[in-house]
Parts: structure tokens; sequence; C-alpha cells
């Protein structure tokens, strides 16, 4: 399946220019048809997979409890 700029920008969720920059340095490959440029959508499985691992490991963090210190002394 092949996606616009726009379409793409929306996928990844950043900025058209950001997807235009990326396509110009050769990071997104992507066809000009004439009209427009078009991705295959295929080369952001990848991509969007690392992302959900980072979001795991992120939440994972941040849902860890806190230990209790063993050092901790009571001032009273």
């Amino acid at each position: 399946m092949y996606l616009t700029i726009k379409e793409a920008a929306e996928f990844i969720e950043i900025p058209e220019s950001q997807i235009k920059k990326f396509i110009d340095q050769g990071r997104i490959r992507a066809i000009h048809d004439g009209e427009q440029y078009v991705i295959n959508k295929e080369q952001f499985t990848t991509h969007m997979e690392q992302l959900e691992n980072y979001k795991k490991l992120v939440d994972e963090f941040w849902n860890e409890p806190i230990p209790e210190d063993i050092d901790i002394k009571d001032e009273d």
C-alpha cells in the first residue's frame, strides 16, 4: 500500500515538512509519480515496532515501585 506525504506524516505522527526532508536525505524511500511522491507503507513497519517496544519500556520504568531503603532510620 502506498501513502502520500500527508498520509505518511499522519501515520508516523511527524510533520509533513520532516517527511519531505527525510525523502530528500534518502532516509525514506519514495517514488515520484509525476504529480506527487508516494511512499510504501511497509518501510515503516520496523519503526512502528520499535516505537511500541520503547513505549512499553518507558511504561515499565515509570510503573516500577520505589524500593524500600533499608538505611532509613526513624528520626523521632
